[in-house]
């Protein structure tokens, strides 16, 4: 059985970080292609981050300079690190496993003063 468990949101002031974790499971992790996605209250899954098997990665204008995607396949876990968070920012971040658009449940990042 497949299972994504994301990790680390919360509530962060402008211009703080927070660093979010995905534990996989039940699938070859290594040669998972893995994204991060987001859903705003009241909008649509946003796409966020990829990173590829070789490890290069892809951005969304909208984090670039301020997200990093990694991966660590001796762990089995996904990052995205963010930095200089914005209220835009908050939503409902989720991991994808690329190959069939399985997700986790989420976590949840909140930015606010």
């Amino acid at each position: 059985e497949v299972q994504l468990v994301e990790s680390g949101g919360g509530l962060v002031q402008p211009g703080g970080s927070l660093r979010l974790s995905c534990a996989a499971s039940g699938f070859i992790f290594s040669i998972n292609r893995m994204s991060w996605v987001r859903q705003a209250p009241g909008k649509g899954l946003e796409w966020v981050s990829t990173v590829n098997v070789s490890g290069a990665t892809n951005y969304a204008n909208s984090v670039k300079g301020r997200f990093i995607i990694s991966r660590d396949n001796s762990k089995n876990t996904l990052y995205l690190q963010m930095n200089n968070l914005k209220s835009e920012d908050t939503a409902v971040y989720y991991c994808v496993r690329n190959r069939t658009f399985e997700r986790g449940q989420g976590t949840q990042v909140t930015v606010s003063s």
